[in-house]
């Protein structure tokens, strides 16, 4: 999986050179936890069969992060990997922000920050309303915890106990205009995820072992719902880009794009030893 997380990196630098256009920091940092998700069956989908009642629904809140469910998507057999290519050109199915239904697997439009949620919430209560037992997972950008809709939102996740909904935070520590904690001071996050009535488990976000682990815990904890705090590095595995928020929504250059893939391309296990160039 770790091997299967950077080969989606390098599709996303790809895709960005080709668009000119995209955000890199938050899709490559993120990417270890939708390799998982995706292609390590923590969740029920099936690319043959996309829209089926019971699959578990997946609500992409940060809409800019795209390109790296667009590549795992198409990595897991949701649609052809050749469209790609196509990312933020005119007619394509692979938008700037995911549009609904637009390409199968793609479950909300987003765009504008903090609304995810609010959709999350409103799947989580039809799905106990209708006596489903399929899950809700919201991805969420910790800069869009900034949104007051946010908050909201979270207050009636709390009335209602929705238990099958789960939130997974990117506490990347970036957002466009700087680090979090200078912007818009987001600490004690913890504190106040509980305090929101959340069961709360902060992981390493390249460490699978620990997503996997998070995951699983979040489907047996019945009395209230579950928050996953994701710390990760925006622009992982790309040298130049790590922890820089000026690559939070800026495409690389072509020279640019080449050192990142020579980068990528030599595939480490954990100990940092190369297994393959």
């Amino acid at each position: 999986m770790e091997v299967k997380a950077n080969e989606i990196r390098a599709e996303v630098i790809k895709m960005l050179v080709e668009a000119g256009t995209g955000h890199p920091a938050g899709a490559l940092g993120s990417a270890d936890f939708w390799t998982l998700l995706y292609l390590g069956g923590l969740i029920k989908i099936n690319p043959q069969d996309p829209w089926n009642e019971d699959r578990d629904r997946v609500v992409l809140s940060a809409g800019h992060y795209c390109p790296v469910l667009y590549a795992v998507l198409a990595e897991a057999g949701f649609f052809p990997k050749e469209e790609l290519s196509s990312l933020r050109k005119i007619d394509s199915r692979l938008q700037g922000h995911p549009v609904a239904r637009m390409l199968p697997g793609i479950e909300n439009s987003s765009g504008t920050l903090g609304q995810g949620i609010s959709v999350a919430v409103g799947m989580a209560l039809a799905a106990r309303m209708d006596k489903k037992k399929h899950r809700v997972i919201c991805f969420m950008g910790d800069g869009e915890q900034n949104e007051g809709q946010v908050w909201e939102a979270y207050m009636s996740v709390a009335k209602y106990k929705l238990s099958n909904l789960t939130i997974v935070i990117d506490r990347n520590n970036i957002q466009i205009d700087g680090h979090t904690e200078d912007v818009m001071p987001l600490e004690p996050l913890e504190e106040k995820l509980k305090a929101f009535g959340f069961a709360v488990i902060e992981v390493d976000g390249h460490n699978m072992e620990e997503i996997e682990k998070a995951m699983n815990r979040a489907k047996v904890t019945f009395e209230k719902p579950t928050a996953i705090v994701l710390h990760t590095i925006p622009g992982k595995n790309v040298d130049f880009m790590e922890n820089d928020y000026a690559w939070h929504g800026r495409a690389p250059g072509m020279g640019e794009t080449v050192q990142a893939l020579m980068e990528l391309h030599k595939l480490r296990t954990l100990d940092g030893k190369i297994i393959n160039d």
